[in-house]
């Protein structure tokens, strides 16, 4: 089954923000973009590209945000990741912090992690999670 989330910003493409087969979901790629402005949180540039401002940790709590509301969307939570997939653009520069903003998001469920540094994303984002929750009994018996 396919789930679009309204709370998410829109893909960058076609594909749905996540797809349930059974009692699992298996979110898209999702990054910090804000829901409502497109925007990157944290993250100005000149028309020519190059950066006014830079918060990498602001990226990383909207990120969250972004995962959060397409899991809610879908009527699991956060508890349900079981996988979290990472892509950095600059593993040198933001493993640290993201590795310190995850801890505080995942106290109490921690679920399988790998995280890759990559040269590029498709928009001007640093980081993007691919997610994989295993949904409560009552939402697909």
């Amino acid at each position: 089954m396919r789930i679009d989330a309204s709370s998410a910003p829109r893909p960058v493409g076609s594909y749905p923000h996540a797809r349930r087969v059974g009692n699992l979901l298996f979110l898209s790629g999702i990054g910090p973009r804000d829901p409502q402005t497109d925007g990157v949180p944290g993250l100005q540039r000149t028309p020519s590209g190059n950066y006014i401002t830079f918060d990498f940790e602001a990226q990383v709590h909207s990120v969250f945000q972004n995962v959060r509301s397409v899991l809610e969307a879908c009527g699991a939570s956060w508890e349900d990741l079981v996988d979290v997939t990472v892509f950095l653009t600059n593993m040198e520069r933001d493993f640290d912090t993201f590795n310190r903003v995850y801890a505080t998001y995942f106290q109490e469920n921690q679920p399988c992690r790998t995280t890759l540094g990559i040269d590029r994303l498709p928009t001007p984002i640093s980081i993007e999670l691919k997610c994989i929750a295993v949904l409560p009994d009552e939402l697909y018996t």
